[in-house]
C-alpha cells in the first residue's frame, strides 16, 4: 500500500468513527432526555400514528422482530407510556395505544437522526443517491459485514434490548 492509499483508508476510517460518534452522541441525548432508547422511541412514534395496533404489524413497521417488539413495549407500558389491552376480535392479541404520558413525550420529542439524514437524503440528486448507496455497501463488504442484521435505526449497540437496565 502506497502512502496516498493509506491517507485514503486513513480519511475514510475517520468519516466512519465520525458517522458512529453523531449516532452514538444522539443516542445518549434521546436517552438523557428522555429516558429512552432509539428504537422504544421509534416504536412509540408507530403507535401514536396508528393506535390500537398490535405487536406482529408494529414489528413488520419498524423492521424490528416480534421479540425485541414485544421487550421494548412490555418496558414502555412499565414506564407509563403506553396501554395494553386484549383484543375483542382475538383475546391472545393485545392493542397498543399511547398513554397521556406517552402522547407528552410523543410531541416534545426531537427529530430522530435517521428522519434528519432520510430528509436530507431525499434532497440530493438519484445518481448522487445511487452513488452514495454503492459505496457504503462497498465499505461493508470491505469489512466483511454483509452477514450482519440490521434496521434503518440509527443507534448505537444492540437494538435488542436485553442488556438494558429497566
Amino acid at each position: 500500500m502506497n502512502g496516498l492509499d493509506e491517507q485514503r483508508s486513513r480519511d475514510l476510517l475517520i468519516a466512519l468513527r465520525k458517522i458512529i460518534q453523531a449516532i452514538d452522541i444522539h443516542s445518549r441525548m434521546l436517552n438523557k432526555s428522555f429516558g429512552l432508547t432509539g428504537p422504544q422511541l421509534i416504536v412509540l412514534q408507530e403507535i401514536s400514528k396508528q393506535d390500537n395496533i398490535s405487536v406482529t404489524p408494529l414489528s413488520k413497521i419498524t423492521s424490528l422482530s416480534q421479540a425485541t417488539v414485544t421487550d421494548i413495549t412490555k418496558r414502555l407500558e412499565k414506564k407509563g407510556y403506553l396501554l395494553r389491552k386484549k383484543r375483542e376480535d382475538d383475546k391472545r392479541a393485545v392493542s397498543l395505544s399511547l398513554s397521556e404520558t406517552g402522547k407528552e413525550i410523543i410531541k416534545n420529542l426531537p427529530p430522530l437522526l435517521q428522519k434528519t439524514f432520510t430528509h436530507r437524503f431525499s434532497q440530493i440528486k438519484e445518481w448522487e443517491q445511487l452513488m452514495i448507496l454503492s459505496a457504503f455497501e462497498r465499505v461493508v463488504s470491505l469489512m466483511s459485514a454483509e452477514e450482519i442484521e440490521a434496521s434503518p435505526i440509527m443507534v448505537t449497540g444492540p437494538i435488542n434490548e436485553q442488556n438494558e437496565q429497566p
